[in-house]
């Protein structure tokens, strides 16, 4: 579909990639964008209408819903990252991680999915992650997070073709933000990550492996879990 003048509503719009997803669809020619953060004082774009939204809170993703009803794309980008063990950490941080990164895409989905019928089918975007293909110690609660968001894209994407809806998935592994601050390894420029997704709702493709570190762990899948966590070992330690 065309972005210039459709209506979009982009999650966690107030920094990083998802004010990145703002600007580029400023200057697409978006229509309308609702930008939606826990604080709404936090969006500083100029032209678009924010909206306070706690994507782990039901009452206001139905209330976006109600509001936003002229919504033509999702764009499923608000996430947390605590660093938390899934096995020895601590529980509720791992309930976080799940509670945004995969119920509030979920729940999201779910709410717009009537809104997108409604207005001709639409598009979904969902920044997901090379890490729900694999997981290291110290970051199992987001890669199980994760790894639930993509088997929410494949499901949505089966679930709402018959009503007209394209969904993306968007994998990658660093970007150059807040997130991953610190660490010292490539990163993906916010731009090129978001123009990618961008680029994937006006061509119809349905999932963009946007560095080449998402391209090698998707490659591995195929390999037992021996094999393949030696390859990926080996590449994070650059041997």
């Amino acid at each position: 579909m065309e972005l210039k003048d459709a209506v979009v509503l982009v999650t966690g719009a107030n920094r990083g990639i998802g004010a990145e997803f703002v600007r580029l669809l400023k200057e697409r020619g978006a229509g309308k964008i609702y930008a939606a953060a826990r604080d709404e004082s936090s969006i500083q774009a100029d032209g678009v209408e924010p909206i306070r939204l706690d994507i782990t809170d039901r009452g206001q993703i139905e209330a976006a819903a109600r509001r936003a009803g002229d919504v033509q794309v999702l764009i499923n980008n608000a996430g947390i990252s605590t660093g938390t063990s899934l096995i020895g950490g601590d529980e509720e941080a791992v309930r976080r991680e799940m509670d945004t990164n995969f119920y509030g895409a979920l729940l999201l989905t779910r709410a717009f999915a009537p809104v997108l019928k409604a207005n001709g089918g639409g598009a979904i975007l969902n920044v997901v992650s090379a890490l729900s293909w694999f997981t290291l110690p110290g970051a199992g609660a987001y890669a199980a997070s994760k790894a639930a968001a993509w088997s929410l894209t494949d499901n949505a994407r089966l679930e709402l073709a018959p009503q007209g809806t394209h969904v993306v998935g968007v994998y990658m592994g660093l970007v150059d933000t807040d997130m991953s601050k610190g660490l010292e390894a490539p990163k993906v420029p916010v731009a090129d990550l978001a123009g990618a997704g961008l680029d994937a709702i006006e061509s119809g493709a349905q999932e963009v492996l946007a560095d080449d570190w998402a391209k090698f762990v998707k490659s591995g899948l195929t390999l037992d879990p021996q094999q393949r966590y030696e390859k990926i070992f080996a590449a994070l330690s650059g041997s």
